[in-house]
């Protein structure tokens, strides 16, 4: 849900995409960002370029308006971070 909310934060990306294909991306965010995860992933500038790179690859490949993708990453890797202390688990 955290994800689909930073997707969904922009009102016309729910215009243009949609609220079923803004779940679709929101789910590959979660598998992929959740598989991806390293221990120290928040604190490593590479790890987190590379999570940054799997998203924008997530939201071109789905066709999220590219002028909205680089708050949408932000928005994301922001909860990520917070989520990711209970994905260790």
């Amino acid at each position: 849900m955290a994800f689909y909310d930073a997707l969904a934060e922009s009102e016309s990306a729910v215009e243009l995409m949609g609220n079923d294909s803004l779940k679709v991306i929101a789910h590959e965010l979660l598998v992929s960002l959740k598989g991806s995860v390293s221990v120290d992933w928040s604190h490593r500038e590479s790890a987190r370029a590379r999570m940054r790179v799997l998203v924008k690859r997530i939201l071109r490949k789905h066709g999220f308006p590219p002028d909205l993708q680089d708050a949408a990453v932000q928005t994301v890797l922001r909860q990520a971070e917070a989520l990711s202390s209970q994905w260790a688990v």
